[in-house]
């Protein structure tokens, strides 16, 4: 079935989940070009008082990546894809790294990144990104050697496609498996879930707010295959949705 492109009106009493790049912010030249607008710290910190807490960032980023471009805000978030997740009371929660797979798989990708311009990597500490942003014509190199790395570091660590990057990371949770997590605690538990994302990589938060009777909304390109059940077609339109839902609450409090 394809998605509707109108997600619902706002309501107070849902749980917000939240990809960052492509979501909330333009995907930039390099990660480190990311720039969060203080009016999108404002309305999280809004949102968050709003939803009683229940708002998570859930993101491709290491969650120390998160604290950086969201200072001073601290919310609940879940880092690498799902490898880290840190509650609503602070209690962050990640596996060991298996740091001599990893450590190979960033000599290789850095040895492709130095040969090859506009490829960069990105460390995030429990996962290693191989770029290709800047250079498109090199998506079929970056994926055979993750591919042959993979292979070669035997289950150590597996393929995270998205995009225009190839990345290596340890198995273990995803986005749909933090929801899942979250959505059993407080304060999110008993509230509606809703998923906003834009990648491939957000399919699995998707399914599991679908699975779980809430809201998945995809945003961007309209064309893309999608488990989501709404679209939005900018970072922008997401901002102004999200503001709406800023304010549902005090309109159903008042009601």
């Amino acid at each position: 079935m394809e998605p509707a492109v109108t997600p619902p009106d706002p309501e107070g009493r849902w749980a917000l989940f939240l990809d960052v790049d492509g979501t909330l912010v333009e995907i930039a030249s390099a990660p480190d070009a990311v720039v969060v607008p203080p009016r999108l710290v404002a309305l999280l910190r809004t949102l968050e008082r709003a939803l009683g807490g229940a708002v998570a960032l859930v993101s491709g980023r290491s969650v120390a990546s998160l604290d950086r471009l969201f200072a001073p805000l601290n919310l609940a978030c879940a880092g690498n894809h799902g490898l880290e997740r840190r509650r609503a009371d602070g209690v962050l929660i990640r596996p060991p790294a298996p740091r001599d797979a990893l450590e190979r798989a960033r000599g290789a990708f850095a040895v492709f990144a130095a040969g090859h311009q506009g490829a960069l990597i990105e460390d995030k500490s429990l996962s290693v990104a191989l770029h290709y942003r800047g250079a498109p014509a090199l998506a079929e190199g970056a994926e055979r050697l993750a591919e042959t790395l993979e292979d070669e570091l035997d289950g150590a660590l597996r393929i995270q496609r998205g995009k225009m990057m190839v990345e290596l990371r340890p198995a273990g949770g995803d986005k749909g498996s933090v929801v899942r997590d979250f959505m059993a605690e407080p304060p999110f538990a008993g509230r509606v879930p809703v998923f906003i994302g834009d990648d491939v990589t957000d399919e699995d938060g998707f399914l599991a707010v679908n699975a779980l009777g809430g809201v998945s909304v995809r945003v961007g390109d309209p064309a893309a295959p999608t488990e989501a059940r709404f679209r939005m077609e900018s970072t922008e339109a997401v901002y102004g949705w999200l503001s709406r839902l800023a304010a549902a609450p005090a309109r159903e409090t008042a009601g």
